[in-house]
């Protein structure tokens, strides 16, 4: 289907913002902010929208960095789109040729890696092109615009969706840079990503001294209480008191507890896997007194919610045996739990038709000669054409469908995981990629494709067509009253079969150790609170 005039002028519109989104997309790139704590990012995109002229509500969904802009030029259907803007711990680099650090920084500090910058600046461009276009060709009818933070967490999204913020759209839009083959300039046809389930348990030891005092048979020592360091005898010599071993220890046992229990789980069906992370440890002293608080998080991405469901059961029974064994409490606190996602072929198939209209990025000669100098710089030698082949072209989505299905059993629907999953139960969604810049050969260290990923010259096509394959597609949706249809049928449909309800029953989890960027007396610096 030939483009539209307003399709032309939004094309037009964001070919005329290059220098600003370019500007901007750097601008979110330098912040590097990580989850729940992107508050210069949100403000940054807060401001802009309201200077655009959309109504913006501020920390949404009970998120202080997320927000919800909305714009209307009369009564018609409601397209929504989205900005990313979280980084990640440890992945701190420059927008520069060789590894380095942001300036002021260490490595240790956040870092944007998908790139989540080039992400939301793809959005917020596609969205004011957008805007633009039906300005200028009198379109009736609305946008959405949805801050999401933490989604490197699965964060928001969960939370947004059970509170409405995805509901009563036309279509919703789900732009991310290409990660990994085949998904690259191409949509998502039936294979979507599936659940996952996020939690943090907490071990608490607020009574170390009364482990190990108690009278009766199963003191440590029989229940004499003459015995040394046993029953309730108070003793000078307090540093070889028993106390309960605490919080570490808990943590410790449940870190290679769990490890045992994907040996016994995950190896039997495909698609699975566990990560963890140890948010904080400790609050001792190099006396002898035993840690009171220590946090581990876990993050399971799974095929269907059943499975999440398992793998959370064990996690819960392996958390209160270590907990009881250290002389512990323990809390389970929610971070996310994402529903698996719902394909819809009529909103997959409108969106690669503007893939095709727009065309694959394109890099032009510098921008590859930025390219062999990271190479070389890797100790690779710098190549005639340093750039991945298959992030300048396109592959139709049944045929990345049927290279994708070549390594998942036939009885599993859905494979990875992202929490876009969640928005598509709530309108008819396509989840589309269009290619960062990735470099032949390798393997190449993690600097390498964040640098590429902050340096203007290689980060801006992917943002220039992006944002054109958003406006386009959001503009056939406005404009097209059958296609609409046709998307909402399905959507309907798909839906009734299925219906999974959003699976958020928790506040967001906004109060935890999070790692952040402080202002002290010793200037500006990463820093992990004291919660």
């Amino acid at each position: 289907m030939p483009l539209s005039d307003a399709q032309t002028s939004a094309i037009a519109h964001v070919q005329g913002a290059a220098v600003d989104l370019s500007k901007d997309c750097a601008t979110i790139f330098s912040y590097g902010e990580t989850a729940w704590r992107e508050y210069r990012s949100a403000a940054w995109y807060v401001a802009k929208l309201r200077a655009e002229g959309f109504s913006v509500e501020e920390g949404s969904g009970g998120m202080p960095t997320a927000f919800c802009a909305q714009w209307s030029n009369g009564d018609g259907p409601v397209v929504g789109m989205y900005a990313e803007y979280d980084a990640v711990p440890a992945n701190c680099q420059a927008a520069g040729v060789e590894r380095a650090p942001r300036d002021g920084l260490g490595f240790a500090a956040g870092g944007h890696t998908d790139p989540h910058s080039a992400l939301g600046m793809s959005g917020l461009g596609g969205l004011l092109a957008t805007k633009a276009a039906m300005e200028k060709h009198g379109i009736k009818g609305g946008l959405r615009f949805t801050g999401e933070p933490a989604e490197k967490v699965r964060g928001s999204k969960p939370i947004h969706a059970a509170k409405g913020y995805y509901d009563g759209l036309a279509g919703m839009l789900s732009f991310h840079p290409f990660y990994m083959l085949p998904m690259c300039n191409t949509v998502r046809w039936d294979t979507h990503c599936g659940a996952a389930y996020s939690m943090i348990y907490r071990f608490v030891c607020e009574t170390p001294e009364s482990w190990g005092a108690q009278d009766g048979p199963n003191a440590p020592f029989g229940g004499d209480s003459c015995a040394p360091l046993g029953g309730d005898t108070p003793i000078p010599q307090s540093h070889s008191d028993v106390r309960a071993p605490g919080a570490n220890d808990a943590l410790v046992m449940m870190y290679q507890s769990a490890r045992f229990l994907r040996d016994s789980m995950l190896s039997h069906q495909g698609g699975w896997s566990i990560s963890e992370s140890i948010l904080s440890t400790g609050q001792a002293t190099a006396d002898n007194l035993p840690a009171t608080l220590a946090d581990i998080q876990y993050m399971m991405r799974v095929p269907t919610i059943a499975m999440a469901e398992r793998v959370s059961a064990q996690l819960d029974s392996l958390a209160e045996a270590a907990a009881a064994a250290t002389g512990c409490r323990v809390e389970r606190h929610w971070v996310c739990k994402s529903r698996h996602g719902l394909a819809n072929h009529a909103m997959a198939g409108l969106v690669w038709e503007q893939i095709q209209a727009v065309g694959a990025p394109v890099w032009d000669a510098a921008a590859k000669d930025v390219m062999r100098k990271v190479q070389e710089n890797c100790g690779v030698a710098g190549m005639d054409d340093p750039i991945l082949l298959a992030c300048e072209t396109l592959i139709d989505p049944q045929e990345a469908e049927a290279i994708l299905r070549r390594d998942l059993a036939p009885s599993q629907l859905n494979s990875t995981s992202d929490d876009y999953t969640d928005m598509t139960w709530h309108a008819p969604t396509a989840r589309f990629y269009i290619a960062r810049p990735a470099l032949r050969g390798g393997p190449y260290p993690a600097w390498a494709m964040n640098a590429l990923g902050g340096i203007p010259a290689t980060i801006d096509p992917m943002v220039q067509v992006a944002a054109k394959v958003l406006a386009c597609s959001a503009l056939r949706l406005l404009e097209d009253g059958d296609a609409r249809a046709s998307t909402m049928e399905e959507f309907t449909r798909r839906k009734t079969q299925d219906d999974t309800p959003p699976l958020c029953d928790y506040d967001p989890p906004i109060n935890f150790k999070w790692p952040e960027y402080v202002e002290t007396a010793r200037g500006f610096d990463w820093h992990i609170p004291r919660g």
